[in-house]
């Protein structure tokens, strides 16, 4: 037994390190990322009780999550520079996180369809800051090898979060109202908040190499950078597809099984977010380990694990939505959300790792830009629209698996070549930055 403890122990050594500050920070930064997607899911599940409230259409009702995450994205890009001139980042982070759940709280006193917009829509600001600052402090907690494993903590939040918010909205919105679902999940993070202020910051880039410490490149000198980066290039293409997908789905999915398979809102909820649980911990889990064991055996094995789940994702997910079972249902939802979060760690690390420290914060903040904006800020809206044109949200929702297959195509496609990315990067005052990535990952 000691033996086996002693192993398990060294293992995580091996991955995490010894270092107890850090340790620390990803613990809190994955605790608040669990309520950040917490208070992001809470409207699909209460999407029918205050669609019947306030009057809405299947389209308007969908319109909300896509006006927060043009916020959302429109905000990344603004925090990101904040950061890139020196501005305090925890700061910035306790703002962020008061500002999202001060917004969802006032979600209770919506009277119409517009109040109701701007509550929603602000929560996108606040969470745009808090996630690109804290995935750019984690990179700096950890060396490169090291960051696919805590991204994996990290990102096992996503899962959880977006669970307890189906359970909690569906529960209190069944039993207290709507307006109550945002006021009880919301309120918790003011407090919460405090906890940034047990953090020490690590200071940017203390694990890359010394010589980009201190620089800052433009927007200009970064998106000429990232326009002929083939790694960041082909992980935004699949990455949008797959969000596309996904958001959609985890928008309506609680909708169908109440409209569909004649299950209650509160049971729905519960399904659906302990069939997040199950999948998005377990997906997010194994694409991690299986991204790495890979390593050496086939090409590009962090694109490789995304195009090997996506695809039977797709087809999963075409199967759940033509039979009329809700245990079958169900079951389905659980083993195409393990195979969708497979690829949650592995194309996250590489997205810190594919980048040099000096356009770090704005490559990750163009990237949230790009998949949200051409992803889950419109899939919702659009399935809701086809909905209402059609009369069927079964038939709208077949949009989802199209484009989780589309982008298992692309994953496919990448893991076939090896890239060489290099750089040479011209900075402020004439001084250069040149280093030569080789990803065999």
């Amino acid at each position: 037994m000691g033996n086996t403890w002693q192993g398990i122990k060294a293992k995580a050594t091996n991955v995490f390190g010894t270092n107890r500050k850090a340790h620390v920070a990803v613990a809190i930064f994955t605790g608040l990322n669990l309520l950040n997607y917490l208070d992001r899911y809470v409207a699909s599940s209460v999407k029918d009780l205050f669609k019947a409230d306030l009057g809405l259409t299947d389209a308007e009702t969908s319109i909300p999550s896509t006006t927060f995450l043009v916020f959302y994205i429109i905000s990344g890009p603004i925090f990101a520079a904040l950061v890139d001139r020196g501005v305090n980042r925890k700061a910035l982070l306790v703002f962020g996180i008061l500002f999202w759940t001060i917004s969802s709280s006032l979600a209770f006193f919506s009277v119409d369809f517009w109040s109701f917009l701007v509550f929603r829509t602000l929560v996108g600001v606040g969470e745009a800051c808090y996630v690109t600052i804290a995935l750019v402090m984690i990179s700096d907690f950890y060396p490169p090898e090291k960051r696919n494993g805590v991204l994996i903590v990290f990102f096992i939040a996503i899962p959880v979060g977006g669970a307890l918010g189906f359970v909690m909205g569906g529960a209190i919105g069944s039993a207290l109202g709507w307006r109550y679902s945002f006021l009880i999940t919301g309120i918790p993070g003011i407090f919460l908040s405090a906890l940034i202020f047990f953090i020490q910051d690590p200071g940017r880039g203390a694990f890359d190499d010394a010589s980009e410490k201190g620089r800052q490149a433009s927007w200009l000198e970064a998106i000429k950078y990232l326009s002929k980066n083939s790694t960041y290039i082909w992980l935004n293409a699949g990455t949008i597809l797959i969000t596309f997908g996904i958001g959609g789905l985890a928008d309506w999915m609680p909708t169908y099984l109440v409209r569909y398979q004649g299950i209650s809102l509160s049971t729905a909820g519960l399904l659906v977010g302990a069939a997040t649980v199950i999948g998005g911990v377990g997906g997010t889990v194994l694409g991690g380990y299986f991204a790495e064991r890979l390593k050496g055996k086939t090409r590009e094995s962090y694109f490789a694990i995304s195009s090997w789940t996506a695809l039977p994702a797709a087809g999963i997910l075409v199967t759940l939505l033509l039979i009329d079972n809700a245990t079958g249902v169900i079951i389905l939802v659980v083993f195409s959300q393990i195979l969708l979060w497979c690829y949650n760690g592995p194309i996250n690390a590489l997205l810190v790792n594919c980048v040099p420290v000096s356009m770090r914060a704005r490559a990750i903040s163009i990237y949230v830009l790009l998949i949200h904006m051409l992803g889950d800020a419109i899939s919702p809206s659009i399935i809701g629209a086809i909905s209402d044109a059609t009369g069927s949200l079964r038939h709208a929702m077949f949009l989802s698996p199209a484009t989780i297959a589309m982008a298992g195509i692309v994953y496919t496609f990448v893991s076939n070549f090896r890239f060489q990315v290099e750089f040479k990067l011209k900075v402020t005052g004439g001084d250069s930055l040149g280093e030569s990535i080789r990803l065999r990952m």
